[in-house]
C-alpha cells in the first residue's frame, strides 16, 4: 500500500462519511422537535404539493362551516321573530271569528277591532325590524342570500325568506258581489228549469272555468257557488298552490203578508237548492186557505231536510229568511186559475232581490220563478289568475256576479280586515288563514334550511377530520419511525467520530519508516 502524509485519503472518506450522517441526524432532530415530516420542498415536494393542497381544502371547510353557523345563527333569530308573529295571527284570528258572532253588539265589535289593529301593528314592526347584524330578516329583503359551506366555487345554499310584515301578510281574494240583488235574478212567467237555463245561470257542457292552470268544465249544471267551492277546496292542484273557497248564501226577503188563495185558484210554491232543479220543498194551498209564513217555514225545514238538503228557514221579524251552506236557492211559485178570479204574488217576500210578481191567467197555470246565487270566495296565498267569465256576466242575470269575470285576484292585507260587520268578520278570517298558512309556510322553509346546513355542517366537520388525517399522514413526523432512524443517526456518528480518530492516526505510520 502507498503512504503518503499530503493527502488522508481515509480521513477524509470519513469526514464526508460524518458530515452526511450529521446532516441526517440534525434533519431527524428537527423533525422530531417540530412534529413536521416535511421540513422545505426538497423534502419531498411532491407530498408537499399534496399536503398544502389538503391543507387548504381543510382550512376551507373549516370555514364553511363557520359560514354555515353564522347562517343558522341569522335563521334562527328569523323563525323566533316568525313565530311570534304566527301568535298574533292566531290572537287576529280569534277576534274575527268572535266578531263573526252576530251576538256581539257594535261596541263589542269594535272594540275587537282596536285589538286586531294593535295586533297588526305589533305584526308590522316585528316583519320590519327583524335583523342579524344589520341586515333586515323579515322585510322581504332577505331573498337570493347565499350561504357558502364548501371548499370550492359555488358550493352555495340559497336563502330565501319571504315578506312577513303586515302590509304584505294576507290573500289574495276574487269574490262575489256582497249584495244580494246583484246576483239575483227572478221572472214573472218562468217556471225554474227555464230560469235556470238562461245565460250565466247555467254551467252548461260547453263552458269551462279555470283558475290559474286548473280547468273544470260544466255539465248542465245550475250556476252555485257551494259547487264551485267543493271543486276548488278539493282538487289537488289547487291545494297545492294554496287556493281555497268559502261559499255562502243567506235571503232575507221583504216583509211578509199572509196570502190568501182565491177562489176557484190553487197556489203550489216550490223551493230549489244546489245544483239541480228538483225541488226540496214544497207547499200547496188550494181557495180559501190561508199561507202564513210560520207554516211555510215549517214545510220548508222539514222537507228540505228529509231530502238532504241544507236548505233552513226561519222567521225574522216577520221575514222569510233562507240559508243554505252555499248552494244556489230557488223559488217557483205556480197559480193555477180555473176561475174568473185573478191573484198576483210577489216573489220578493220569498227571495231577496227578486222583482218580479206572478199573476194568475184564467184556465192555465202561470209559472213565476227567483233564483239566487250564492256568494263565492276564492281565496289565495300567492297571487292567481281566473277565468269565471261562463258563470259570472256583467248584465242580468249575473250569476256568481264576481266582482270581475276574469283576471288577477286582488291582494287584502291585515290592515284591511275589518270585523265591524259579520261579512267583514268572514272575509278577515279568511285573510287571516292565508296569513298563516303563508307564516307557517315561511317558517317550514326556514326550518327545513337550518336542518340541511346543519347536516351539511355536521358532513363537513367528518371531512375536514378525515382531510386533516390525509394531510398529516404525508406532512408530520411519524415518531416512532423518525426515532428509530435517529438513533441510527446517533450510532452512526458515534462509529464516524471513532472512526475518524483511527484513520487521523494512519499518517503517523510514516514515522515508523523513516526510523
Amino acid at each position: 500500500m502507498a503512504v503518503k502524509i499530503n493527502f488522508n485519503e481515509a480521513a477524509a472518506q470519513t469526514h464526508t462519511a460524518l458530515i452526511s450522517n450529521e446532516r441526517a441526524m440534525g434533519k431527524s432532530l428537527l423533525r422530531l422537535s417540530t412534529g413536521v415530516r416535511i421540513l422545505n420542498a426538497a423534502d419531498d415536494s411532491a407530498g408537499l404539493f399534496i399536503a398544502d393542497m389538503l391543507g387548504t381544502v381543510a382550512k376551507a371547510y373549516e370555514q364553511g362551516n363557520r359560514n354555515i353557523q353564522t347562517g343558522i345563527s341569522a335563521l334562527q333569530i328569523a323563525e323566533a321573530s316568525a313565530g311570534k308573529i304566527y301568535d298574533k295571527l292566531q290572537d287576529i284570528y280569534v277576534r274575527a271569528q268572535n266578531a263573526a258572532n252576530d251576538i256581539n253588539d257594535p261596541n263589542a265589535r269594535q272594540a275587537l277591532q282596536r285589538e286586531i289593529n294593535n295586533f297588526v301593528d305589533a305584526i308590522q314592526k316585528i316583519g320590519t325590524d327583524t335583523e342579524y347584524n344589520g341586515i333586515k330578516l323579515l322585510d322581504g329583503t332577505f331573498t337570493g342570500k347565499y350561504i357558502h359551506y364548501g371548499p370550492r366555487a359555488d358550493q352555495v345554499v340559497n336563502l330565501s325568506v319571504s315578506d312577513l310584515r303586515a302590509t304584505e301578510l294576507g290573500a289574495y281574494i276574487v269574490q262575489g258581489a256582497a249584495l244580494n240583488n246583484e246576483r239575483a235574478y227572478s221572472s214573472g212567467t218562468d217556471a225554474y228549469s227555464a230560469l235556470v237555463s238562461n245565460t250565466d245561470l247555467q254551467f252548461a257542457t260547453s263552458e269551462t272555468v279555470t283558475i290559474g292552470t286548473v280547468s273544470l268544465t260544466g255539465s248542465n249544471l245550475v250556476t252555485d257557488a257551494k259547487y264551485f267551492a267543493d271543486w276548488i277546496n278539493n282538487n289537488p292542484n289547487l291545494q297545492a298552490a294554496g287556493v281555497s273557497a268559502m261559499a255562502s248564501n243567506r235571503s232575507v226577503a221583504s216583509s211578509w203578508t199572509d196570502i190568501t188563495v182565491a177562489s176557484g185558484n190553487t197556489v203550489t210554491i216550490n223551493f230549489y237548492s244546489g245544483t239541480g232543479t228538483t225541488s226540496v220543498a214544497s207547499y200547496t194551498a188550494n181557495a180559501g186557505q190561508t199561507i202564513t209564513l210560520d207554516e211555510l217555514i215549517t214545510a220548508i225545514n222539514s222537507q228540505a231536510a228529509a231530502n238532504g238538503s241544507s236548505l233552513k228557514a226561519v222567521n225574522e221579524g216577520g221575514k222569510l229568511v233562507l240559508q243554505t251552506n252555499g248552494e244556489t236557492i230557488g223559488v217557483q211559485v205556480s197559480i193555477n186559475q180555473s176561475g174568473t178570479n185573478s191573484q198576483t204574488i210577489a216573489l220578493g217576500q220569498f227571495l231577496e232581490g227578486a222583482t218580479a210578481s206572478v199573476t194568475s191567467s184564467s184556465g192555465t197555470t202561470v209559472n213565476g220563478s227567483a233564483i239566487l246565487v250564492g256568494r263565492l270566495t276564492i281565496a289565495g296565498v300567492n297571487q292567481f289568475t281566473y277565468n269565471f267569465d261562463a258563470v259570472s256576466g256583467n248584465t242580468a242575470p249575473k250569476g256568481l256576479a264576481l266582482s270581475a269575470a276574469t283576471g288577477t285576484a286582488g291582494k287584502k292585507n291585515l290592515y284591511q280586515i275589518d270585523v265591524t260587520t259579520n261579512a267583514g268578520a268572514e272575509e278577515g278570517i279568511m285573510v287571516v288563514t292565508k296569513a298563516l298558512q303563508k307564516t307557517d309556510t315561511v317558517r317550514a322553509q326556514i326550518g327545513a334550511t337550518m336542518n340541511n346546513l346543519q347536516s351539511i355542517f355536521d358532513s363537513q366537520k367528518t371531512a375536514y377530520d378525515n382531510t386533516k388525517e390525509a394531510e398529516s399522514v404525508i406532512r408530520n413526523t411519524d415518531y416512532a419511525k423518525e426515532m428509530a432512524e435517529f438513533t441510527t443517526y446517533q450510532i452512526r456518528m458515534q462509529a464516524t467520530v471513532a472512526m475518524l480518530g483511527q484513520a487521523n492516526t494512519l499518517p503517523q505510520l510514516v514515522l515508523q519508516l523513516l526510523r
